[in-house]
Protein backbone atom coordinates (compact mmCIF):
# COMPACT_ATOMS: atom_id res chain seq x y z
CA UNK A 1 0.00 0.00 0.00
CA UNK A 2 0.93 3.50 -1.08
CA UNK A 3 0.53 6.40 1.53
CA UNK A 4 0.38 9.58 -0.19
CA UNK A 5 0.94 12.96 1.86
CA UNK A 6 -1.53 15.36 0.93
CA UNK A 7 -0.58 19.55 1.14
CA UNK A 8 -2.05 19.23 4.61
CA UNK A 9 0.12 17.16 6.80
CA UNK A 10 -2.02 14.31 8.29
CA UNK A 11 -4.44 14.07 6.02
CA UNK A 12 -3.55 11.54 4.11
CA UNK A 13 -3.95 9.37 1.04
CA UNK A 14 -3.77 5.41 0.81
CA UNK A 15 -3.57 4.07 -2.50
CA UNK A 16 -3.68 -0.36 -1.95
CA UNK A 17 -2.21 -2.20 -4.26
CA UNK A 18 -4.25 -4.65 -6.24
CA UNK A 19 -4.08 -8.14 -7.73
CA UNK A 20 -6.10 -8.26 -11.33
CA UNK A 21 -6.56 -12.01 -12.91
CA UNK A 22 -8.58 -13.30 -15.29
CA UNK A 23 -11.49 -13.25 -12.69
CA UNK A 24 -11.45 -9.97 -11.49
CA UNK A 25 -9.18 -8.32 -8.61
CA UNK A 26 -8.02 -8.46 -5.26
CA UNK A 27 -6.95 -5.74 -2.86
CA UNK A 28 -6.63 -5.21 0.89
CA UNK A 29 -8.42 -2.76 1.64
CA UNK A 30 -7.60 -2.32 5.89
CA UNK A 31 -4.95 -3.02 7.16
CA UNK A 32 -4.43 -2.22 11.11
CA UNK A 33 -0.44 -2.48 10.96
CA UNK A 34 0.18 0.02 7.89
CA UNK A 35 -2.67 2.65 9.15
CA UNK A 36 -0.86 2.24 12.83
CA UNK A 37 2.59 2.94 10.93
CA UNK A 38 1.08 5.90 9.19
CA UNK A 39 -1.75 7.39 11.39
CA UNK A 40 -1.01 5.85 14.97
CA UNK A 41 -3.61 3.87 17.09
CA UNK A 42 -6.71 4.15 15.12
CA UNK A 43 -9.53 1.42 16.35
CA UNK A 44 -12.89 1.79 14.22
CA UNK A 45 -16.43 1.44 15.75
CA UNK A 46 -18.53 2.49 12.93
CA UNK A 47 -18.99 2.28 9.50
CA UNK A 48 -20.96 4.18 7.26
CA UNK A 49 -22.44 3.80 3.38
CA UNK A 50 -23.77 7.04 1.68
CA UNK A 51 -25.46 6.75 -1.81
CA UNK A 52 -25.74 9.70 -3.78
CA UNK A 53 -26.90 10.98 -7.21
CA UNK A 54 -25.00 13.36 -9.43
CA UNK A 55 -24.80 17.01 -7.98
CA UNK A 56 -25.36 15.82 -4.28
CA UNK A 57 -23.31 17.47 -1.82
CA UNK A 58 -23.14 16.49 1.59
CA UNK A 59 -21.06 18.55 4.32
CA UNK A 60 -18.98 20.36 5.76
CA UNK A 61 -19.58 18.23 8.63
CA UNK A 62 -17.97 16.72 11.80
CA UNK A 63 -18.19 16.26 15.33
CA UNK A 64 -17.32 18.07 18.19
CA UNK A 65 -15.28 16.84 21.10
CA UNK A 66 -15.38 14.23 23.24
CA UNK A 67 -16.84 12.47 19.95
CA UNK A 68 -14.41 13.43 17.47
CA UNK A 69 -14.24 11.35 14.51
CA UNK A 70 -11.46 10.56 12.42
CA UNK A 71 -12.75 8.73 8.84
CA UNK A 72 -11.37 6.51 6.40
CA UNK A 73 -13.14 7.51 3.23
CA UNK A 74 -13.60 5.29 0.08
CA UNK A 75 -15.37 4.90 -2.90
CA UNK A 76 -16.94 1.64 -3.95
CA UNK A 77 -18.62 3.13 -6.93
CA UNK A 78 -18.54 6.30 -8.63
CA UNK A 79 -16.60 9.39 -8.79
CA UNK A 80 -16.53 11.67 -5.53
CA UNK A 81 -14.69 14.84 -4.54
CA UNK A 82 -14.06 14.43 -1.04
CA UNK A 83 -12.71 17.55 0.63
CA UNK A 84 -11.52 17.98 4.23
CA UNK A 85 -10.98 21.55 5.82
CA UNK A 86 -8.31 22.35 9.03
CA UNK A 87 -10.91 23.61 11.98
CA UNK A 88 -7.84 23.64 14.29
CA UNK A 89 -7.88 26.90 15.68
CA UNK A 90 -3.67 27.40 15.97
CA UNK A 91 -2.88 25.32 13.24
CA UNK A 92 -0.58 26.46 10.29
CA UNK A 93 -3.21 24.96 8.08
CA UNK A 94 -6.19 26.14 9.56
CA UNK A 95 -9.10 27.30 7.20
CA UNK A 96 -6.98 25.56 4.38
CA UNK A 97 -8.75 22.37 2.27
CA UNK A 98 -7.93 19.04 0.44
CA UNK A 99 -9.66 18.00 -2.10
CA UNK A 100 -9.57 14.49 -3.52
CA UNK A 101 -10.98 12.75 -6.12
CA UNK A 102 -11.97 8.88 -5.34
CA UNK A 103 -13.36 6.98 -7.70
CA UNK A 104 -14.45 3.17 -7.29
CA UNK A 105 -12.13 2.26 -9.89
CA UNK A 106 -8.79 3.86 -8.29
CA UNK A 107 -9.71 2.04 -5.40
CA UNK A 108 -8.20 5.39 -2.89
CA UNK A 109 -9.05 5.82 0.32
CA UNK A 110 -8.70 9.16 2.21
CA UNK A 111 -7.54 9.65 5.54
CA UNK A 112 -9.48 12.81 7.39
CA UNK A 113 -8.10 12.93 11.18
CA UNK A 114 -10.10 14.38 14.01
CA UNK A 115 -10.08 18.58 13.90
CA UNK A 116 -11.51 18.02 10.19
CA UNK A 117 -14.43 19.04 8.78
CA UNK A 118 -15.40 17.12 5.49
CA UNK A 119 -17.83 16.97 2.57
CA UNK A 120 -18.35 15.61 -0.44
CA UNK A 121 -20.09 16.10 -4.10
CA UNK A 122 -20.93 13.50 -6.52
CA UNK A 123 -19.59 13.83 -10.37
CA UNK A 124 -21.09 10.92 -11.56
CA UNK A 125 -24.63 9.89 -12.50
CA UNK A 126 -24.41 8.13 -8.72
CA UNK A 127 -21.85 6.89 -6.49
CA UNK A 128 -21.53 4.91 -3.27
CA UNK A 129 -19.43 5.89 -0.77
CA UNK A 130 -18.46 4.26 2.64
CA UNK A 131 -16.28 5.35 5.32
CA UNK A 132 -14.95 4.07 8.67
CA UNK A 133 -15.06 6.09 11.98
CA UNK A 134 -12.90 5.65 14.87
CA UNK A 135 -15.58 7.18 17.32
CA UNK A 136 -19.66 6.36 17.30
CA UNK A 137 -21.91 8.42 15.74
CA UNK A 138 -23.33 11.11 19.02
CA UNK A 139 -26.38 13.51 17.97
CA UNK A 140 -25.41 15.83 20.36
CA UNK A 141 -21.87 16.85 19.07
CA UNK A 142 -23.26 16.89 15.63
CA UNK A 143 -21.65 19.61 13.94
CA UNK A 144 -21.28 21.58 10.16
CA UNK A 145 -19.38 24.49 8.63
CA UNK A 146 -21.35 25.81 5.68
CA UNK A 147 -20.29 24.62 2.42
CA UNK A 148 -19.98 27.68 0.84
CA UNK A 149 -17.52 29.52 3.29
CA UNK A 150 -15.89 32.60 0.97
CA UNK A 151 -13.08 32.38 3.48
CA UNK A 152 -12.46 28.61 2.31
CA UNK A 153 -12.45 29.30 -1.28
CA UNK A 154 -13.67 25.65 -2.45
CA UNK A 155 -14.34 24.80 -5.63
CA UNK A 156 -16.69 22.07 -5.87
CA UNK A 157 -16.00 21.11 -10.10
CA UNK A 158 -20.14 22.30 -10.10
CA UNK A 159 -21.97 25.50 -10.61
CA UNK A 160 -24.40 26.17 -7.60
CA UNK A 161 -27.53 25.21 -9.83
CA UNK A 162 -26.14 21.80 -10.22
CA UNK A 163 -25.99 21.01 -6.57
CA UNK A 164 -28.09 19.30 -4.29
CA UNK A 165 -28.04 20.29 -0.71
CA UNK A 166 -30.16 19.82 2.19
CA UNK A 167 -31.52 22.20 4.04
CA UNK A 168 -29.41 21.33 7.19
CA UNK A 169 -26.51 21.74 5.14
CA UNK A 170 -27.24 25.17 3.66
CA UNK A 171 -27.45 26.64 7.54
CA UNK A 172 -24.58 25.49 8.73
CA UNK A 173 -22.19 28.37 10.20
CA UNK A 174 -19.33 30.35 8.55
CA UNK A 175 -15.79 29.11 9.79
CA UNK A 176 -14.80 32.33 11.76
CA UNK A 177 -17.99 31.09 14.50
CA UNK A 178 -16.62 27.95 15.22
CA UNK A 179 -14.35 27.38 17.88
CA UNK A 180 -14.40 23.62 18.48
CA UNK A 181 -10.53 22.34 18.06
CA UNK A 182 -7.53 24.05 19.12
CA UNK A 183 -3.97 22.95 17.43
CA UNK A 184 -2.29 22.43 20.51
CA UNK A 185 -4.92 19.21 21.44
CA UNK A 186 -3.57 17.59 18.17
CA UNK A 187 0.37 17.51 19.59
Amino acid sequence: MEIIQTSIPGVLVFKPKIYPDNRGYFMESCSELKLKKHIGEVCFVQDNQSFSTFGVLRGLHYQRPPFAQGKLVRVVWGTVMNVAVDIRQGSPTFAQHVSTILTGDCHYQLWIPKGFAHGFVVLSTSALLLYKCDQLYAPACEAGLIWNDPVLGINWSLSENQLIISEKDRGHPLLRTINDFYYDEFL
